[in-house]
């Protein structure tokens, strides 16, 4: 397939999700070959007094995000090694309600670091909040700057969405094959 065909494809829409055990940002987008479109964005602001009712704003929250935008695939940021064990065990309390609102629904589930993100959306892995914040903006053409949970979940469904079009143009130089596997 030539790189005009792959895209002219229907665009697929892609969650960002950005998992926090007080705001949960995230992003939808739309992506087109190498086109990325905004098609909506916010974050909630978990206001349960106990851990269980905030995990339990995120499943159900998620949930409606994806009922309303309809997505097809979501991404989420992979947990990183915090300082404080009690941080990085509510984090991933956290994510783990995303993804069982992600999985609910019958959703590809795709992970990707917190490096790799910015890699993809600012070009270096150790770019901080307003760096991503900026790209996010510029790369969806945005009238404002993002909120930053938001922009952190526009930039995983952005690094989701360009990595799957590396993929299919690898697939295609390499013949075109549904699949890709490297051979020893």
């Amino acid at each position: 397939m030539s790189e005009i065909d792959a895209g002219q494809r229907a665009p697929v829409r892609i969650l960002g999700i950005d998992p926090g055990s007080r705001i949960t940002g995230w992003g939808v987008i739309d992506m087109q070959g190498n086109r990325a479109r905004h098609v909506a964005s916010g974050f909630l602001q978990l206001r349960g007094e106990t851990m269980s009712e905030r995990l339990y704003d995120i499943f159900q929250g998620i949930a409606a995000v994806i009922r309303d935008t309809r997505p097809q695939e979501a991404v989420v940021e992979r947990i990183f090694m915090h300082r404080n064990a009690d941080s990085a065990l509510k984090l991933g309390q956290a994510r783990g309600a995303a993804i069982c609102a992600v999985v609910e629904n019958g959703l590809a589930l795709h992970e990707y670091s917190p490096t790799q993100i910015k890699q993809a959306t600012v070009g270096k892995g150790n770019a901080g909040k307003e760096q991503v914040q900026h790209m996010v903006r510029v790369l969806l053409n945005l009238v404002q700057t993002p909120q930053a949970d938001c922009a952190d979940a526009l930039a995983a469904a952005l690094c989701h969405g360009h990595t799957r079009q590396t993929l299919r143009r690898m697939q295609a130089s390499a013949g075109g094959g549904e699949t890709w596997q490297f051979r020893r």
